[in-house]
């Protein structure tokens, strides 16, 4: 079955900006209708009238914090309620911090290990049965090139994207006899306020990618007649991942450091 849009929702989270905001557009764009989820609910308001006003879709608004304990559960309830079956996911929303470990907030590492990895986890085993069943959708979770090699000045949020990519690459094999799409996507620094969140531009390592480009990009891989289980954006960001991977540990490791400015 291939990769359908129109006649279908998708569900995406950190919609309220950056790459969130160039998903619903590409999918709005090609008939789908979207649910919204972050927590600013006044930009998801103006992006949903806009998105309805130009492609004529139902672009619903949800303000959430994903970051809050069961909150997955509690969107899946919502949209129960409503009526809206959610035909893809897509798991945008999450942050990262640059800086010494040691130097880290403890509650914005929980509040980072929350979003990045849990909230992941908790939407797609919520949703993921629905998604399998219909199957002419997707599962997307956004990890990073981080995933690919521990991430000094960041050790966290790499740490986080690398249960991503592994968790993703997983639910894909034991989807595989079903038709639904399951993709991880791991760009390298993209142009969109993560790095107004992070603080410094020291965690932009490799050319800054556009969201039009990610998001075309991973289109043309669920559009694939097979779907990778996982993709890296950008020729630089795959040889950088190829060549962490099948370096020695202790090599790649110096490297990102010395690439992250650790």
């Amino acid at each position: 079955m291939s990769m359908t849009y129109r006649g279908t929702t998708a569900l995406i989270t950190g919609a309220s900006a950056g790459l969130g905001v160039e998903f619903a557009r590409q999918w709005a764009e090609r008939g789908a209708d979207v649910v919204l989820v972050a927590r600013r609910v006044d930009r998801l308001e103006e992006l949903a009238a806009d998105l309805e006003r130009r492609h004529g879709v139902k672009a619903r608004p949800i303000a959430a914090d994903l970051a809050a304990p069961g909150a997955a559960a509690a969107l899946h309830a919502e949209l129960d309620t409503l009526g809206i079956p959610v035909h893809t996911l897509i798991n945008n929303a999450g942050f990262g911090s640059h800086g010494p470990f040691a130097a880290q907030e403890p509650a914005q590492i929980s509040e980072m290990i929350q979003l990045n990895v849990a909230a992941v986890a908790d939407l797609t085993r919520q949703f993921l049965p629905a998604l399998v069943a219909d199957g002419r959708g997707a599962l997307v979770n956004i990890a990073s090139s981080a995933a690919y090699q521990p991430t000094p000045s960041m050790a966290v949020y790499g740490a986080t994207k690398a249960f991503v990519l592994n968790f993703t690459e997983a639910v894909a094999y034991e989807t595989r006899a079903s038709s639904l799409r399951v993709l991880a996507v791991s760009p390298g620094p993209v142009r969109t306020e993560f790095f107004d969140v992070v603080g410094t531009p020291d965690a932009a390592v490799g050319r800054m990618a556009t969201p039009a480009e990610v998001v075309t990009a991973t289109r043309r891989a669920l559009e694939r007649a097979t779907t990778p289980p996982s993709i890296v954006v950008g020729l630089g960001n795959r040889f950088s991942a190829t060549a962490s991977t099948l370096a020695p540990r202790r090599l790649a490791l110096t490297v990102a450091g010395h690439a992250l400015k650790a």
